[in-house]
């Protein structure tokens, strides 16, 4: 098993490392589009930009399918439930097995759930879950959605990492002053497309971030799980040897002992 995470780890690692550039970029670009004169005023503000009074709060938790990870479900299941218990009547989508049944041992009901995405999740797996998430929000079903997830930081150190989705926040000073952007046809028609991208981006590289740290959470696991299992075989191997050794040492005492007795008679 420690192969075969090693194996996948590598690919999931470099997929997730990829993601980021991107991710970064688009948000640097939303804060331009943010803060433009162009779109200042309440009859411009987009439903994703709205911002409630409300307490209302859904969480969209990743987690793997499968355990064999070390502590990485225990770490996130420990911060979910520590934010679940703060909010009053929170909503919960559940990404991945290990999430679903954590919440619904623990009573809750889920607004969604979302399972078996793969090791290697591609884009179109993850627009399912962003879909809920705009569509509950400009509903007015929630009024804060945050994402929790593992942010793969390197190959022995995963950290659970909770960031507020929606209503969405323009990176501050991403790009300010960087490029000065021209918007065809308006900043207006730009961001109400680059909104939801947004939002979709974010939910997928969650995904890319849980699968790279899933896998070498799990290859680490096994890897520490294979030393154990060789030192107790070295261990076992040698109370047996100074078991044997005591056992015939015995057998030689006695076989002296008695051709002893023998030579005196």
């Amino acid at each position: 098993m420690e192969l075969v995470a090693a194996s996948k780890m590598r690919r999931a690692q470099q997929r997730a490392l990829a993601g980021r550039p991107y991710a970064q970029k688009i948000g640097s670009v939303l804060a331009d589009l943010a803060g433009s004169a162009q779109i200042v005023g309440e009859e411009a503000v987009h439903p994703l930009l709205q911002r409630r009074e409300g307490g209302r709060a859904l969480l969209v938790y990743f987690t793997p399918d499968r355990g064999l990870c070390g502590g990485l479900v225990a770490n996130l299941n420990r911060r979910a439930a520590a934010f679940a218990l703060e909010q009053e009547g929170v909503r919960l989508v559940c990404v991945g097995r290990k999430a679903v049944d954590f919440f619904v041992r623990a009573g809750y009901s889920l607004a969604g759930e979302f399972v078996r995405l793969g090791d290697y999740p591609s884009y179109e797996d993850t627009l399912p879950i962003a879909r809920l998430v705009m569509d509950d929000y400009m509903a007015g079903e929630a009024d804060r959605v945050y994402l929790l997830y593992p942010l793969f930081v390197n190959t022995v150190t995963q950290r659970p990492e909770l960031r507020e989705l929606l209503p969405v926040q323009p990176p501050e000073g991403a790009g300010a002053g960087e490029v000065d952007y021209i918007y065809e046809p308006t900043a207006q028609e730009v961001l109400a497309q680059l909104l939801p991208r947004y939002v979709e981006m974010e939910v997928y590289h969650a995904a890319l971030e849980l699968a790279a740290s899933e896998q070498s959470a799990r290859m680490v696991a096994m890897r520490n799980a294979t030393d154990a299992a060789n030192e107790m075989i070295e261990e076992l191997t040698l109370a047996y040897n100074k078991a044997r050794q005591e056992s015939i040492t015995e057998e030689l005492l006695d076989i002296t002992g008695g051709a002893e007795a023998m030579t005196a008679v």
